[in-house]
């Protein structure tokens, strides 16, 4: 049952990340919440029995398997794993650097790798097991200004297809759920990205990024944690290697 299990959610403690560890919990999930800063993951964890906060910094693979043995002496071994934590950088191509690039990287792809990595000896053991990456639309087409992060995310859904290749006789699915614009604090920064450089209002810049939605819309968190929460359950078991969009048919 669904609700015996142990997931472990990074970036968790705002937007995306504390939806999912959120609608995982009320399905009856044990749930370890990760990410940097503790002040959130705190807030979230708070009054809700089984979820526990760990920080975690998912580009460190030392930190990584820190938390994931802090995570197994709280609540025992890992069986589902959402790798949510990630950063976007808006920059026109020419004017990014290769550290730009390597940033990028090292949050969107590497901390995924990290962190599917340290969860599957336990899933392997138990011959069961959901490994989830929260990626893009991102990392299925490209978008202006966003190239470095579209590599990664693309990276991402290339990680994703390839072990669930390998893995598809263990038990363990692997798919990657692939949002378009989402109402977060990341789209806020958005906003505000384009209003500070093209003299837009906010309500002008958002205009302009819902129309990449055919549906005319921003997608809304709960919409993201409720295709993990399928994803996750016995339901599910036949989907794997996937890049699903949740962006109004976006993509």
């Amino acid at each position: 049952m669904v609700s015996t299990r142990h997931a472990l959610v990074t970036g968790g403690g705002t937007g995306v990340g504390a939806a999912i560890a959120a609608t995982l919990h009320e399905a009856g999930m044990r749930v370890t919440v990760a990410g940097r800063r503790r002040e959130p993951l705190e807030a979230l964890a708070d009054g809700r029995e089984g979820m526990f906060a760990v920080t975690c910094d998912v580009t460190d693979e030392a930190a990584v398997a820190a938390c994931f043995e802090t995570a197994r002496e709280l609540s025992g071994a890992v069986d589902i794993v959402v790798a949510n934590a990630g950063a976007a950088l808006a920059k026109p191509f020419l004017s990014q650097s290769a550290d730009d690039l390597n940033s990028m990287l090292d949050v969107n792809l590497a901390g995924v790798f990290n962190v599917w990595k340290a969860a599957a000896a336990d899933m392997k053991k138990s011959g069961w097991g959901r490994l989830v990456a929260i990626a893009s639309t991102a990392g299925i087409k490209g978008y202006p200004y966003v190239s470095s992060y579209c590599a990664a995310k693309h990276g991402v859904v290339g990680l994703t297809r390839a072990v669930a290749q390998e893995l598809a006789e263990t038990g363990i699915t692997v798919n990657a759920v692939c949002p378009g614009y989402t109402e977060t604090e990341l789209l806020d920064d958005a906003l505000a990205n384009i209003t500070a450089k093209t003299g837009m209002s906010r309500d002008e810049a958002a205009r302009t990024l819902k129309r990449s939605n055919p549906q005319g819309r921003f997608v809304q968190p709960a919409e993201v944690a409720d295709a993990v929460l399928w994803l996750c359950g016995d339901g599910a078991a036949s989907v794997n290697g996937v890049a699903l969009p949740i962006a109004g048919g976006e993509a």
